[in-house]
């Protein structure tokens, strides 16, 4: 299986997205400082994740919600538990 998740910091409050195959190894790669631009941000949480079929889709869901760039619609997919985006 492969995810699209977000991630945020239990610090500053800040989203992260990414998608991966393995979910809580990614996870503990962000908390051990391997991912640059977190390294200040840490520890991160697992707030959202969606289970994927294939790793093309996963990456098209993370492109998808970084393009976004909205904290408001990040905060509702958080909150509701589901990706609700247009086609």
């Amino acid at each position: 299986m492969f995810y699209v998740y977000v991630l945020k910091s239990t610090k500053s409050g800040r989203y992260y997205i990414g998608s991966t195959n393995d979910l809580m190894r990614r996870l503990n790669e962000h908390n051990s400082g391997r991912t640059p631009s977190l390294k200040h941000q840490r520890p991160m949480e697992i707030v959202f994740s969606k289970e994927c079929f294939s790793s093309l889709e996963a990456r098209r869901y993370e492109i998808r919600l970084k393009k976004l760039k909205s904290r408001v619609i990040l905060d509702r997919i958080v909150k509701e538990g589901e990706i609700k985006l247009g086609p």
